[in-house]
């Protein structure tokens, strides 16, 4: 699958109800260390996979820039860095933060199965209050955390305060599709079936109805990029994957 930028913003129509109500972030943490268990698993399923090759495409594009130091933000279970690790031999370090010590034990275990401990670090903290230097880091990313963040800009400003200057920023992050008729039956099945499935699955119904709902009340599209670009990144890209279920933002901090 290529990156190719969209085209413009006239095409990132949401297709979301004006009367969904926007779920309380503050007890994210809580929820996804009840759900860490089964949720690589439902990751993988409820996405027919494609979550594995969105972060492998994130992976991918560090090479293109500096990246010694590699940040994740909202780690879970390390799938992206064990990505990052797999395709770029030369990271020397690789930080994971997430506030949720359930899906950083499950990374951690992970990381040693694989004989990576030595370039591996686990934090538990908030993302809005990194516990990092300022410009600690080449490469920062965070894959489908952004939105469950109490204060997304704020999030995105503590990234660039980490990211040292000629850093790169990538996000990866669910939007809404527009192109019909493929639209429809997506949100049909991001509204109805997957919370369904998600629910019996992992016994936590609210957590999958939280995804859909945080999914369609966040910001997307130009006006993500908006919000990059306020916190100090420049040529700021978007690259949807998958007609528009998933986008990669690209910022690079000068």
């Amino acid at each position: 699958m290529e990156l190719t930028e969209h085209a413009g913003a006239n095409l990132m129509t949401a297709v979301v109800s004006d009367r969904i109500d926007i779920p309380s972030k503050s007890e994210s943490p809580e929820m996804f260390d009840k759900i860490s268990r089964r949720y690589d698993l439902l990751n993988h399923l409820l996405s027919f996979g494609q979550d594995i090759i969105w972060r492998r495409k994130v992976a991918s594009l560090i090479a293109k820039y500096p990246h010694d130091r590699v940040l994740d933000l909202a780690c879970g279970t390390c799938d992206l860095l064990l990505a990052a690790s797999e395709f770029n031999d030369d990271i020397t370090l690789c930080i994971g933060i997430d506030a949720s010590d359930n899906m950083l034990r499950i990374g951690d275990r992970k990381i040693r199965s694989r004989g990576l401990s030595r370039t591996f670090n686990l934090i538990g903290g908030d993302g809005m209050e990194l516990p990092l230097a300022d410009g600690s880091v080449d490469f920062s990313m965070i894959s489908f955390g952004i939105r469950n963040m109490l204060d997304p800009q704020r999030t995105l400003d503590e990234l660039c305060r980490v990211t040292g200057d000629g850093g790169t920023l990538a996000v990866l992050e669910f939007s809404i599709p527009d192109r019909q008729p493929f639209a429809s039956i997506y949100m049909f099945y991001f509204r109805r079936i997957l919370p369904f499935l998600g629910g019996l699955i992992s016994g936590d119904r609210y957590a999958y109805s939280y995804l859909n709902k945080t999914v369609e009340t966040f910001a997307y599209g130009e006006k993500f990029c908006e919000m990059m670009k306020t916190a100090g990144f420049a040529s700021v890209e978007m690259f949807p994957l998958t007609m528009g279920v998933a986008t990669v933002y690209l910022g690079h901090k000068r």
